[in-house]
This record gives C-alpha cells, sequence and structure tokens, in this order.
C-alpha cells in the first residue's frame, strides 16, 4: 500500500477516533435481533402494513421475514431520474422472490442544477442536499425497514440520500444508479458553441439548438460532472453493484442489476444473513477510498464539499489537507470531458470502473480490506456484469484499457498527480482543479477586477471592460451570502478571455461546476466574504498570486493597509426571497465553512 494512502488514512482515524466511535455506539444501540418492526406496537404496525398487497401483509405481520425500504429521487423533467418511475415494482418482485418485502417509504426532491444554473432557483441547490438528507431520514423513520435501496443519480440527490442512509447506520443500504442517455452532442462542440453565443457571434436559436442535441433523452448527462462523479464514488465505496454505475437506461442489463439490487439489500439483512450495516461499512477506508477515486479521474469539486459532509455524517472527520496529500500521489486515469474530449460512455467502453478500480488497487492506492454490499474486499468491484442467456452474472473486466486515451493505466497516467489542489495564503484556503488546465496557464499574478455576482462580470465583458491579464474576484457567493449557487455561466465568458491571449484566473467564495473546464479557478474560497473572509477587503487593481503549482493563494497588499481597510458590503435583499428563497434563511444563517462541508444540520461531534 502506498505509505501516503497509509499516513493520510491513519491520521483521519486518529482525528475520528471519539466521534467515530459515540457514532458506531449510537448504531449498534439502533441494532436488534429480528425485523426491526417487532419494536412497535400493533397500532402502529397495522398502520404500516394497512395499503400492503395480501401476500405483503402475510409476511409484514409475521414479522420474520426483512422487510426493504425504497427511497427515490423519482421525477420525470430531471432526465437522469426518469427512468426510476419503473424501479420500484422491479425491486418489489425481485424482494418477493428473495423472501422478503419492499415498501416505498417516501420520495425526496431533485433538482436538476441544469435547469436552475444562472437562475434564482440555484441558491436553493446546495441547501437541496441537506433537505433530501433530512427527507431521506424522514422516509426511514417509521422503522419499518430492515434494508434501505436509495435510488438516486445526481449531483446533491446521492451525497443527501446518502448523509441521510448514514443516519440511520443500523440499516444495510444498497445505492441503485440509472445509467447515463446516450452520447449526443459531443462535450467540446457544446463548450465551443457556448463560447461563441456568450462572445455573440450566434444567436439563442443556434445555442437551444445545440444544447438540445446534447441533452437529448433519459439518462444522466454524459459530461464527467458532479453527477457523473457520483456514481464513480458509490461504486468505489461498494454502494453499488459492481459494474452497474454506467449501464445506460431502458437495457435489459440496466432492469437486470435493479433487481439484483433488492436481491442484495435482502440478503445483507440480519435476517438474510449476511449482515452489514451502512454505519460500520462507510468507514476511514471507505472514504479514502472515495477521495482517491475522485482524484484520478478528475472529478468534480463538489467533492471537497460533500465527501466532507457523508464522512461527518458517519463520525469521521476529513479536511481539505486530506484531499491536497493524496492528490500529489495519485495518478490521473481518466480523460472524460471537462479532463478530455471523451464521455463516460466512452470512459465505461474503455473498460470503465472496473478496470480503473483494479489498476488502483494493484499500485497500491486502494484500500482492499473493506466491506461492501457484496461481500468483503474492493476486488469483487474489478467485475462487470453481464447477462448470459437472460441471467445476470460477473465475469473479469477487461485486463487492460479498450481505449487508452480514454482510460490508462497506473504505470502510464496522464498526470503524475490527480489535479486537485488546496490553495492557502492570506485570503484564506480554496481549492482548484487543474486537470483541465493547461500547465502554462496554472500561475496568474494580475490585478484583481472584483465584482459582487457572476452577472456584474458579464455585463461588464459585454461593455468591452475585462481588458488585459487579471484575476476576477467574484465575492458574496459562499453559503451563508446566497447559498453557494454554482457560477457556471462565467465559463464560456473566461474561456473566451483565454482563447484571445489574456492570462485570467477566477477567485470566488462560490462553487463551479463539475464541468468548469479549463479556466484556472481558486473555488470555495473560506472564510467567504460574509463570514470575515479577507476576499471583502479585495479592492480593484489590488495584485492577487493564483499559483496552483505552489498552492498559493495571495493578496499582494501590506497587511498594515489591510487592516484598516473596511470590508466590502453587498445588497444581498434580492437574494433572500423568491423562488422559495425566504424559506431557507434558516439554512443560510447556520451552514458551516466550505471545508467544513457547508452543512446546514449540525451533526455530533
Amino acid at each position: 500500500m502506498h505509505p501516503t494512502l497509509q499516513h493520510v488514512t491513519r491520521r483521519i482515524q486518529a482525528r475520528s477516533a471519539q466521534s467515530r466511535a459515540a457514532y458506531l455506539q449510537r448504531v449498534d444501540d439502533a441494532s436488534r435481533a429480528g425485523p426491526l418492526r417487532g419494536s412497535l406496537s400493533c397500532t402502529n404496525l397495522a398502520h404500516g402494513f394497512a395499503a400492503a398487497p395480501a401476500g405483503d401483509k402475510i409476511m409484514l405481520r409475521e414479522q420474520r421475514r426483512p422487510n426493504l425500504a425504497i427511497v427515490s429521487s423519482y421525477n420525470d423533467m430531471l432526465s437522469a431520474h426518469q427512468p426510476f418511475h419503473a424501479f420500484p415494482e422491479w425491486i418489489k418482485q425481485a424482494a418477493r422472490e428473495a423472501g422478503a418485502t419492499a415498501q416505498f417509504a417516501g420520495g425526496v426532491p431533485a433538482m436538476c442544477d441544469g435547469v436552475t444554473q444562472g437562475q434564482p432557483g440555484m441558491e436553493l441547490s446546495l441547501f437541496s442536499r441537506d433537505v433530501i438528507a433530512m427527507a431521506t431520514a424522514v422516509a426511514l423513520s417509521h422503522n419499518m425497514f430492515d434494508a434501505a435501496l436509495c435510488l438516486g443519480v445526481c449531483d446533491k440527490i446521492v451525497p443527501g440520500l446518502l448523509i441521510g442512509a448514514l443516519s440511520f447506520g443500523h440499516l444495510p443500504t444498497v445505492f441503485v444508479p440509472a445509467g447515463p442517455m446516450g452520447s449526443g452532442l459531443s462535450n467540446k462542440e457544446k463548450a465551443a458553441i457556448r463560447q461563441r453565443y456568450a462572445a455573440g457571434e450566434i444567436g439563442k436559436a443556434e445555442l437551444l439548438e445545440a444544447e438540445a442535441r446534447a441533452y437529448h433523452s433519459v439518462g444522466t448527462c454524459t459530461f464527467y460532472g458532479t453527477a457523473n462523479s457520483n456514481q464513480m464514488l458509490m461504486e468505489v465505496m461498494g454502494l453499488h453493484l459492481p459494474g452497474a454505475a454506467f449501464v445506460p437506461p431502458g437495457t435489459a442489463l440496466r432492469e437486470a442489476l435493479t433487481r439484483e439490487a433488492a436481491r442484495q439489500a435482502a440478503a445483507i439483512t440480519r435476517e438474510g444473513g449476511r449482515f452489514t450495516p451502512i454505519g460500520r461499512m462507510v468507514d476511514e477506508r471507505t472514504i479514502v477510498n472515495a477521495i482517491v477515486a475522485l482524484l484520478a479521474t478528475g472529478g468534480s469539486t463538489n467533492h471537497t464539499l460533500h465527501l466532507v459532509a457523508i464522512a461527518r455524517a458517519a463520525g469521521i472527520h476529513i479536511d481539505w489537507t486530506d484531499f491536497d496529500e493524496l492528490s500529489a500521489c495519485v495518478p490521473l486515469l481518466a480523460r472524460v470531458y471537462p479532463n478530455g474530449s471523451a464521455d463516460v460512455n466512452a470512459f465505461h467502453a474503455a473498460g470503465g470502473t472496473g478496470l480503473l478500480i483494479g489498476e488502483l488497487l494493484d499500485a497500491g492506492l486502494l484500500h482492499e480490506e473493506v466491506d461492501t454490499v457484496v461481500g468483503r474486499g474492493l476486488s469483487l468491484y474489478r467485475r462487470q456484469p453481464l447477462l448470459e442467456d437472460g441471467r445476470l452474472q460477473w465475469v473479469e473486466g477487461p485486463a487492460e484499457s479498450l481505449d487508452p486515451s480514454v482510460l490508462t493505466s497506473a504505470a502510464q497516467p496522464f498526470s503524475a498527480d490527480g489535479g486537485l489542489k488546496v490553495l492557502a495564503g492570506n485570503l484564506g484556503r480554496a481549492v482548484t482543479k487543474v486537470s483541465a488546465v493547461a500547465p502554462e496557464l496554472r500561475v496568474v499574478e494580475a490585478p484583481a477586477k472584483v465584482f459582487a455576482s457572476q452577472e456584474a462580470l458579464i455585463a461588464a465583458y459585454k461593455r468591452g471592460e475585462l481588458t488585459g491579464d487579471f484575476v476576477a474576484v467574484v465575492r458574496f457567493q459562499g453559503p451563508r451570502a446566497n447559498g453557494m449557487p454554482e457560477l457556471h455561466g462565467l465559463t464560456p465568458t473566461l474561456a473566451n478571455l483565454l482563447d484571445n491571449g489574456q492570462r485570467v484566473a477566477l477567485v470566488t467564495d462560490g462553487r463551479m461546476s463539475g464541468a468548469s473546464g479549463k479556466v484556472p479557478a481558486a473555488i470555495h474560497v473560506t472564510p467567504e466574504a460574509c463570514d470575515g473572509g479577507l476576499i471583502a477587503r479585495v479592492q480593484d487593481g489590488d495584485i492577487v498570486r493564483v499559483d496552483a503549482e505552489q498552492g498559493v493563494l495571495e493578496l499582494r497588499v501590506e497587511a498594515a493597509e489591510l487592516a484598516v481597510r473596511t470590508p466590502a458590503q453587498a445588497d444581498l435583499s434580492a437574494n433572500q426571497h423568491g423562488m422559495g428563497r425566504e424559506l431557507f434563511s434558516g439554512f443560510r444563517s447556520q451552514v458551516s465553512g466550505a471545508e467544513d462541508g457547508a452543512m446546514s444540520f449540525g451533526l455530533p461531534a
């Protein structure tokens, strides 16, 4: 095993010893012999099975067989989640075949960041993760269930489901994906058309036509943003069935995998004989494995927030230094847009998750001795599923990549490091994703141009004011200010300036999309402007250094001058209402900082 992997894991274990022990005690306290519904009163139980089919009702009443909870994020607007419409019935049928029952325990909201990018609704996006976690808890709180199946794919949904499931750590839990849509307009073409639109070279009709060719059917968007990063992480954490992440919807294999997920959920209950509660399964090694897989694939920076919150839900404390140190030793093995031109379908065809996990295991960069929903040992995830005469089975995956331009070996990586770095200096701490940034663009020292919103920056661009080299400082975009929206609208504008030969970087206390691309960006700056961060004291013309090579984020102004500057104030009144934002004032007032997971609820220390 790589010494850095061992060192970081041991440090996390030591840091988390007290909180993890307390969490596991709560997990054990919530467990009991026999189906958990046995603790309910007769009135409680009768309410719980009143609407069940006759056969299920008998089993639920007898209290001898496991009952599985289905928690789904289905809606038919969100293309990635539309396939979930059919899954509950498949799961119920498969559960009966396995001698169990299954009930639809509850639905959770699922918002699409693609729909809300640049819109007021985006200010609810990050907080929707916490709403989903709480909705998952509400669904499971009836105590009718011995295991759970969580149906989710996209950005905040999977992290929210997992945080919620970990609050019921005594329950075995299987995550069930839906798969990506077929490849449409290439991500490279789509990005080029967006840049042309930002430059005023084409109109809205041409842009809409291109977008409709890119996002054209059911399934997940095919670029490697947060949604597909979620699927990668669920696989390497052992929460999916092996090879399930990127099997397309509407196929016989996808249906077979969904049915098998129900059988596995029944098998890992106490009654099933292979009891594997999620709270014990997701341990420090599992969390480190997730970070490694994120780094090795150039995954979404949003997981520098989500993984921190997920770990905390299991009593585990991680920070950005853990990401940074692992990134220095984890090679980049995948080139999927925005880190390359391929999409996740090409990644899957090249060998996919099984080959990636095998390469990392062989390089000593993943913990093998972990529990998964299919058994002990991550090597089980080297395999890939297929249907043989209508029967689902797993076979050994390819020994080497079927397309080395998309997925390579640990011996011949695309880059020696994972391409995610922590920047630190007097401006605070931030993260940057350099795997998609050209090496010559990774260090920028230039005068600041300061904005209080992405709209203000775009308006300045349209007025022709963004000339010369500069560092765009976009502040008052943190979780306490306005919910930390993604600033995806900045990407085409700043990319155009780069293409014009200007040296440009972005510094912001907001988020960028998992598909933020080639612009050098110091994001998630903490402390944020609304929480005493020095970013509130930056003025136009100040020299700012963004150095992704040495990990530096520095405002080159004398400390004495900074001390007497009055921090800027922003009028955020328009961000406090409309599109439901008034309902989230409590979230904004109590949310933690970015490096603490930007959580709006307190978790036990």
